[in-house]
Order: structure tokens, then C-alpha cells, then sequence
């Protein structure tokens, strides 16, 4: 596979770096097919038309110059053509940086029309600049309106120095002198003062009055210009001197447009995506400061939309074909969506599957989810790799960014437009939809929820504990080395085995023969333990790790917000990874203390699409020193129904281990008898929502009991929630239920005052009722 090609960010300056993208005018569909509403495209003009106009324009201007002063150009010496027809020519290849726009544009011609004024006065200088800023939009094919922008800009510059020039008596002669130097250097200012400041005026005159267009830092650019300005009179006094001298110059010129075209490559270097050649993360942020794609003028009920489309199943992918496919299916993507976002939006590419395209011409909603339904239609027909046809979908989240009033944009960042994209995309992923839009009203994504996922996030990071491991545990007899006497490297198990952001957990604490934690940790992140009580004997036979947060302003969050909140995010992966090394270390605890008893850990869909999680449980069991049957974990049924073949090779690796695993909530989820027959399970947990009503409602009693017989039948446990009165409890006996969980027995409690209820707990056998 060749290099890939790079495609066309919006304000790049050669439209031939976008071959697979149509556009008005174009072979091939329309970009976002029919036309979207409040889409707003400028009319196709043929480009020998364009040229035409352009040439047309700089003849009638240059015309009426020399009529107005035809005394003054035909006094001209021989010097002036030169230098003019030089001017001419050396803007055939004009100086541009990569993503910059046409008002960045560096002439070369500069370095002769500067020197023009300087010797000879405004008007001659201003003729030959246009008729090469002319040559110069021909060759890079800019739009007819974009030319005049570029062509008054040049001559505004040249007036500044000629001002500078006219009021300080500045006339270059072969014979200059030392002050003549240094009102050229004014003179070089107040042409980039000039240029720039109209540039400036010109930008924000788009953005209708409204906040100036973001500017990029212009220190090549600049020093591109300056240096061109400053060669300016060392060409005229080669003229001065000889004709035959001016060429010379060329070499110079030369030098500075490959300084220039260096810098370019560079920049662009760190805004395109290598493999894709799509513009990055980077480029997408530059668009967003900016307010819009390719510039314009803006309506203002027009909003900036940015669509992120994460390609389903693409591990699949990989995994089935390898890398190299995969990487090859990424770069067909890339051309199919190419070929149907128009120039004026940007598409880029994220990073892994992810994609993103910048609309910048949308009215609102509606219009955003037309273009992301042309998007996802796009995607539908299959990719063909080797004769293989693979088929792709993308699940895509919308983020608005509505402008301020007056019209202006509103300054919003591209990380907060991203990570709401992101939070629809999540959303939609979870209800099962193709597109979502992001609402600042709903629940499942609220300011709220976004602020306190970042809370969780710094929590996890920035508060990390260590453990004192109990004594008697095999993490005790690691020596001060550091070198665990089973083999194993602590530092590989207890680091990045549990991940790399400086996981911790409660710290652990031996008195007395006993061992629990000393408490919750700094962050407030803390496990509370609830008893499993077979209902048979009365015995406990586990415990549930429960999670709670102490938040330092919004009080205690229970463990079912933080899940909604973590588990479509990569925070769920750093809170499962403290969680389990928090109930491992706290096993080795009770272990030690005399009193084993299994603990149960939930996991969620996120952590089990991955291997990580089955190489962290062993590391930390080694570590620890606690044998896997006393180690549980419970996944949804939902989960397991998200994508069960990517879920089964986890927990099989796990189950093979002598881990437990256990299917929770179930009879909410839907699984299929095919599935339950297939995965390595030990129980199932039958939901609250059932067991609940279980004793007034018949249909829930009915549930319950074919939930018990179809377990029996697989040979499962069975283990019922939400068991919180003595009805239930005794219900649940006569129907053979194993275990109960439930207030009824104990609610959820710290692990320091397990052992204490432990110690007071007698079993209570129920006596069936007929």
C-alpha cells in the first residue's frame, strides 16, 4: 500500500491535495447527497471563467493607472520592466503554509514591488503587484472573490511604505546611506502593518462584526515577509548597478521559499493524519477556534455541528483479518467519507475508528442528523479488501455549538464540543441507536454528570493509596528488593497490572490477628460489603462489593450513578481496576484474620471486551496470595448480550483461572437459552425488580420460580436480590432458591465492621410454610 494521500482541510491551499473528495460542479454525487437544509454552497464557476474575470479585472485597473499617470510609466527605466517581469514570474510559485488562508499567503513578488516603491513611487509598484496577484490565485486556483481580497491587501501594504517612504524623504539611489537603512526598515514595517492589519479587518468584516477569527502564530510567515522586504533593495541596487545581476537574486528567493515550504511541511507534518492523510485532532481544533470550515460570510442562526462516528465492531476486524486490513479498511473509510463531505466542512480523523466531520453550515438539529444519516448511508455499502467484502456501520454522536447572541460564535473550545459529541455517541451506543444528539437537558449526559465524571477521573489519578499488605499474605514476604519469592514482579502487578495511572487503594491494617482497611481514602471512594446468606442453612456463603463515593460537594453517590456516569467512558476501566485491588487485598485481610469468605465484584461490558482484565485478576490473587474461589465477579445480563462472543473469551480465560462468574440482573436483559448453555457461569442473580414483588404479584412469583427451574436445569445457583422481609425470604425457600441477599439479613457495610457482624451473626433456618 502506497502513501497516502493528503486530503484537503478547509484553507489548504492547493484543492489537488483532495483527489477523492467531490464538490459543485463535480463527477459524482453531491456531498451529503440531496441538499441538506440551511446548507449553503457558492455557485460552481467554471474555472477558464474564473481566470477569465480575474484578468479581465487587473487589465481594466492596470489600465486606468497608466491613464492616469501615463507620464509617469513612460519615464520608467529599463530596471522597472525588469524587476516587473520578475515580479511576475517568481509568483507563479507563490510561498504557502500549510492550513493557512488565502490572506497568508506569502508573494515573492513582494521582494521586487517593494523595491519598486522605494525607487520609483506607489503607482508602478501597485501595477505590477497585481497583475502577479493575479498569477499567483490562477495558479492556486483560488476562488474569483478570494483574488481582489489578496489584491487589496498588497496594495495597502505598498501604500504604507510608500507613506513612510514620501514623508521621511526615503529615495533609494546606487549610493545609500546608513539612514537610508533604517527608513527602510520602517518602511518594511509599515508594509507588514499594512498587509496584516487589513488581513485582520478583511476577517473579522466575514464574521459579520462579530468576535475576530482566530489567528495562528505567524512567526515563519512573518519572517518569510521580512525577509523579502529587507532583499528588496539589495535587488534594486543590483539593477542600479547592472541588469545582468538581477537573476542572481533568484537563488536567494529560492532559499527562502524552501525555508518557507520546510516550515510547511512541518506544520502539516502535526496536523495530518499519517496513515489516512485526513487532517488530525489537531487540525479539528484550529477549525473549531476559528468558528467555521473555509470562511464566508455566516447567517447567524447558522451553528457549528461536529459529528463523531465510531466504526462498530472494528476490533472484529482487526482481529479476524489482522492489522495491516485493518488498517487498509481505516483508509477506505476515509476515502468513502472524503468523497462525501463537502470542502467548506472538515473531516479528520480522531485517532483508532474514530472519525469526526465539522459541519458548518447547519441550522440546527434536524439539519445535523441529515447529514449524519447521508454519513451512516455512506458507510452501508460494503468495503472490498482482497475480494473479501466487509461490511461497516458507525454509531454517531452530534454536538452543537450555537452562536451568541448578536451573531457572533460562541467561543466554546473543541475539547468541550468533542467530549459532548463523545457523550451523545456513548448514549447512542447504549440505547442501541445509530445517532444521537447531544442535550445539555438530559440526564444521562447533563453539565452535572460531565463535571462529575471529571471529578471521578482526577480522583482516581491524583488521590492514590498504598497497601500495607496484612501480615501472613504471600505481598507480606516480598523482600525490600522488591522481588516477590512466587516470581512475580509486584511492580508489574501492582502497577500496571491495575493500571497505569497510579492506582491505589483503602490502606490495609493487621491488629490482633485481624486485618481490614483503615478506612476510606483520601478521594472518598470506598467498598461496603453485603452479606449472601444460603437460604437452606442460614449460612453466609459471600459477600457483594458494593461501591460508594463520598463527593467533597455533592455528598454520597451511589454506585448505580457512577456507573452511568464511568461505564461508556475509559474512566470505568481505572474504577474497575481500583475496585478489584481494593477487594483482593481486603480477602487477603479476612483470610488472614481467620475468617475466608468469597467476595463478589461487578464488572462492566467495557472491562470485559478487553484481556487486561483476566491478566489483572491473576496478578493480584498471586500478589495477595488468595486463592480464586474466593473471588466472584457478576457481569449484566446487558452486557453480556452487548456482544457476547468478545465477552465469552474473557470470562472463559477467567473461569479456566477458578474465578466464579455470575450473571446479574438477570430476566431483564433478554439472553438467549443458546447463550446460557455456551458461557461458563456458576450463578445467576435474579433482579430486584422481580424478587421485589414477588409475594403480592403472581406474575413476578412466576418469574422467579422459572428463573430457579431454568438455572436448576443448567445447574447454575441461584441467588435472589432485593430480599428485604420474612414473606420473601420464606417464599424464595419453598420455590429452592440457594442463596438470599437483602436487607432482611444485613444492608451493605464498611469491611471493618464485617468481622464485628460476622462474630454476632447466627444462622436462621427457614421453617417452609404449606
Amino acid at each position: 500500500m502506497g502513501a497516502a494521500q493528503p486530503r484537503r482541510a478547509p484553507g489548504s491551499p492547493l484543492p489537488e491535495a483532495n483527489p477523492g473528495r467531490s464538490g459543485p460542479g463535480a463527477a459524482g454525487p453531491e456531498p451529503y447527497g440531496p441538499r441538506v437544509p440551511g446548507s449553503l454552497r457558492w455557485p460552481a464557476v467554471p474555472q477558464w471563467r474564473g481566470i477569465l474575470v480575474t484578468a479581465a479585472g487587473t487589465v481594466v485597473v492596470d489600465g486606468a493607472l497608466w491613464m492616469v499617470a501615463e507620464d509617469t510609466f513612460a519615464a520608467l527605466p529599463p530596471a522597472y520592466w525588469a524587476m516587473a517581469v520578475l515580479a511576475v514570474a517568481v509568483d507563479a510559485r507563490p510561498y504557502v503554509l500549510a492550513n493557512r488562508r488565502a490572506s497568508s499567503v506569502v508573494l515573492p513578488s513582494i521582494c521586487f514591488t517593494f523595491a519598486i516603491a522605494l525607487a520609483w513611487g506607489f503607482l508602478p509598484a501597485v501595477a505590477a503587484q497585481l497583475v502577479a496577484v493575479t498569477v499567483a490565485g490562477v495558479r492556486m486556483r483560488r476562488p474569483v472573490r478570494r483574488v481582489p481580497h489578496l489584491a487589496v491587501q498588497h496594495a495597502g501594504a505598498l501604500a504604507g511604505a510608500s507613506l513612510v517612504a514620501a514623508a521621511t524623504g526615503l529615495r533609494l539611489d546606487p549610493a545609500p546611506h546608513w539612514d537610508d537603512a533604517v527608513l527602510t526598515v520602517a518602511a518594511a514595517a509599515a508594509w507588514i502593518g499594512a498587509r496584516y492589519g487589513l488581513a485582520a479587518l478583511a476577517a473579522q468584516w466575514r464574521s459579520e462584526g462579530g468576535r475576530p477569527r482566530h489567528h495562528e502564530r505567524r512567526g515563519v510567515e512573518l519572517f518569510a515577509t521580512a525577509a523579502l522586504l529587507l532583499l528588496g533593495p539589495v535587488v534594486l541596487a543590483a539593477a542600479q548597478v547592472g541588469l545582468v545581476l538581477v537573476p542572481l537574486v533568484l537563488l536567494a528567493l529560492h532559499a527562502v521559499h524552501r525555508m518557507v515550504r520546510s516550515a510547511g511541511e512541518y506544520e502539516r507534518a502535526a496536523r495530518i493524519d499519517a496513515l489516512t492523510g485526513l487532517p488530525n485532532r489537531r487540525s479539528l481544533a484550529a477549525a473549531v477556534a476559528e468558528g467555521s470550515g473555509e470562511g464566508g460570510v455566516r447567517r447567524p442562526q447558522r451553528q457549528l455541528a461536529l459529528l463523531l462516528l465510531d466504526l462498530d465492531r472494528f476490533r472484529n476486524v482487526n482481529d479476524a483479518l489482522g492489522h495491516p486490513r485493518g488498517d487498509r479498511l481505516l483508509v477506505e473509510v476515509a476515502d468513502r467519507l472524503a468523497a462525501a463531505v463537502p470542502t467548506h466542512d472538515l473531516l479528520v480523523r480522531l485517532g483508532g475508528d474514530e472519525f469526526a466531520v465539522l459541519a458548518t453550515r447547519v441550522d440546527g438539529p434536524t439539519a445535523a442528523r441529515a447529514v449524519a444519516g447521508h454519513l451512516a448511508e455512506v458507510l452501508n455499502r460494503p468495503f472490498h479488501l482482497d475480494g473479501l467484502a466487509v461490511d461497516v456501520s458507525a454509531t454517531i454522536g452530534i454536538a452543537l455549538r450555537a452562536p451568541a447572541p448578536g451573531g457572533a460564535a460562541d467561543p466554546g473550545d473543541a475539547a468541550t464540543l468533542l467530549r459532548q459529541a463523545e457523550a451523545a455517541m456513548y448514549d447512542a451506543k447504549q440505547r442501541g441507536d445509530q445517532i444521537a444528539v447531544y442535550g445539555p437537558d438530559a440526564a444521562h449526559h447533563s453539565p452535572e454528570r460531565l463535571t462529575l465524571l471529571a471529578d471521578l477521573r482526577c480522583a482516581l489519578r491524583e488521590h492514590p493509596s498504598t497497601f500495607d499488605p496484612p501480615p501472613g499474605s504471600r505481598a507480606d514476604r516480598v523482600d525490600p528488593s522488591g522481588v516477590d519469592p512466587s516470581g512475580t514482579d509486584p511492580s508489574d502487578i501492582g502497577s500496571a497490572g491495575v493500571g497505569s495511572a497510579g492506582m491505589g487503594s483503602a490502606r490495609m491494617r493487621s491488629a490482633a490477628g485481624a486485618a481490614g482497611p483503615a478506612g476510606p481514602a483520601d478521594d472518598g471512594i470506598q467498598l461496603f460489603y453485603q452479606p449472601q446468606i444460603a437460604i437452606a442453612t442460614g449460612e453466609v456463603v459471600g459477600v457483594e462489593a458494593l461501591l460508594r463515593w463520598q463527593h467533597p460537594r455533592r455528598g454520597l453517590v451511589g454506585a448505580e450513578e457512577l456507573i452511568r456516569v464511568a461505564e461508556q467512558t475509559p474512566v470505568m476501566r481505572l474504577l474497575t481496576a481500583r475496585v478489584l485491588h481494593e477487594v483482593v487485598a481486603q480477602l487477603a485481610a479476612w483470610q488472614v484474620a481467620g475468617r475466608p469468605v468469597r467476595a463478589a465484584v461487578n464488572v462492566s461490558v467495557r472491562d470485559l471486551h478487553s484481556a487486561e482484565i483476566a491478566e489483572r485478576v491473576d496478578g493480584l490473587l498471586r500478589r495477595y496470595g488468595v486463592p480464586a474461589s474466593l473471588l466472584q465477579l457478576e457481569i449484566t445480563e446487558s452486557a453480556l448480550m452487548a456482544d457476547p462472543h468478545r465477552v465469552l473469551t474473557t470470562i472463559t480465560r477467567l473461569d479456566r483461572m477458578g474465578v466464579a462468574i455470575s450473571l446479574d440482573d438477570f430476566g431483564t436483559g433478554y439472553s438467549s437459552l443458546q447463550h446460557l448453555r455456551r458461557l461458563p457461569l456458576s450463578e445467576v442473580k435474579i433482579d430486584r425488580s422481580f424478587v421485589l414483588g414477588m409475594v403480592a404479584d403472581r406474575g413476578d412469583a412466576a418469574i422467579v420460580r422459572s428463573v430457579i427451574d431454568l438455572a436448576e436445569a443448567l445447574r447454575l445457583r441461584v441467588v435472589a436480590e432485593g430480599v428485604e422481609d420474612e414473606s420473601t425470604w420464606r417464599m424464595l425457600a419453598r420455590v429452592g432458591c440457594h442463596a438470599a441477599q437483602g436487607w432482611f439479613h444485613a444492608r451493605p457495610m464498611p469491611a471493618d465492621d464485617l468481622l464485628g457482624w460476622l462474630a454476632r451473626y447466627r444462622p436462621l433456618r427457614p421453617v417452609p410454610t404449606t
